[in-house]
């Protein structure tokens, strides 16, 4: 007996699924870098996890309308394009689970495979424009039908299920994954800071010289103190939570903010831009200058050059990259602190 054809639009509705999975698996994959607090980077990463999984839904589907379309135009060659992109994606999703399960464990000349999959994630994205622009398929009323509707939140209930299920089974094994953040990062260097790996922004670079003077700018004066000055006994136990897919807890020692600008004339709902001696910079609010610590040790030990030495900043509750290195300059401004770049320019 023949094999009943699949309707038309059920193979447009598949690669409409396709798309829009992958355009929210790139999406959240770039705002897992952006997104700075901890609540919103969870969120970020369990949906950018559930649409990565969710491809794997739609693998029969699209393998059906596959081999309609080859039956279709027999003795045409395949475009390349389209089986480079599938590789790719099939790629991507690959080394992110492998991510998910071993994390860091998971190197080769020193690259991480956490590196390969933002890597091949950033071709996926590339090529996935050039095909869509290739297909030249147009919107439809019946993409926003009821039934279509459905589907849609099918789709998006079983991809939420499947990353579930894997979660849940990466505890349940007792797996190195199932001990990671809800942000995805795996432990390395916790009580040991000489254990944690030496990361930074890709556009920033560990200075030769990171001077040992920092200006504090506030009240309408500049105060200059050395970086030996700065280790005031004030403590935080913090976790620094890498977008390179690694954490650690550390005991930091040095002076919290809010002691440095007691008694300054400090502008109401200002901000404070801590600055680099690299030019690397975020701005942070004033109202959290009680929570900041300028600190010059880790676990009773001195930060070493490549951990920020001889002064970094430590922000609770933020993603690595707020955690500015090689602090130069310390600056209250008059500026709302979300008036920034959601990524470091360098």
């Amino acid at each position: 007996m023949p094999a009943v054809p699949l309707p038309r639009r059920a193979g447009r509705r598949t690669n409409l699924g396709l798309l829009a999975l992958l355009l929210i698996a790139g999406g959240t994959g770039v705002l897992a870098f952006g997104v700075g607090t901890s609540l919103p980077s969870r969120l970020v990463v369990a949906a950018h996890g559930a649409a990565g999984l969710g491809l794997l839904l739609l693998v029969p589907w699209k393998a059906v309308v596959v081999r309609r379309s080859r039956t279709r135009t027999r003795g045409r060659r395949d475009p390349a394009s389209a089986w480079a992109l599938a590789g790719l994606v099939a790629l991507t999703v690959a080394t992110g689970v492998l991510h998910t399960v071993a994390g860091p464990a998971i190197a080769a000349a020193g690259i991480a495979v956490l590196q390969v999959h933002v890597g091949v994630g950033v071709g996926t994205g590339a090529l996935l424009l050039v095909h869509v622009v290739g297909g030249r398929q147009r919107p439809r009323r019946s993409d926003a039908s009821r039934r279509a509707l459905l589907q849609t939140g099918g789709l998006a209930v079983g991809a939420a299920a499947l990353w579930a299920a894997v979660e849940g089974g990466l505890r349940l094994t007792g797996a190195p994954g199932g001990r990671r953040l809800g942000t995805g990062s795996h432990e390395r260097g916790t009580g040991d800071p000489a254990a944690m790996p030496v990361t930074q922004w890709f556009t920033d670079a560990v200075p030769d010289d990171a001077g040992d003077v920092l200006e504090l700018v506030a009240g309408g004066r500049t105060t200059r103190l050395r970086a030996r000055d700065l280790d005031r006994g004030d403590t935080a136990s913090a976790v620094l939570d890498c977008t390179g897919g690694w954490y650690a807890e550390q005991e930091w020692r040095g002076v919290r903010l809010d002691r440095l600008l007691a008694g300054l004339d400090l502008p109401d709902g200002g901000s404070v831009d801590v600055v680099s001696v690299t030019g690397y910079r975020r701005r942070l609010p004033l109202a959290d200058a009680g929570s900041l610590l300028l600190a010059t040790h880790a676990a009773g030990r001195s930060l070493s050059a490549g951990h920020g030495a001889p002064v970094r900043l430590v922000a609770p509750g933020r993603r690595g990259f707020w955690w500015v290195k090689w602090v130069r300059r310390v600056e209250v401004v008059d500026a709302p602190w979300w008036l920034q770049p959601p990524f470091p320019l360098r």
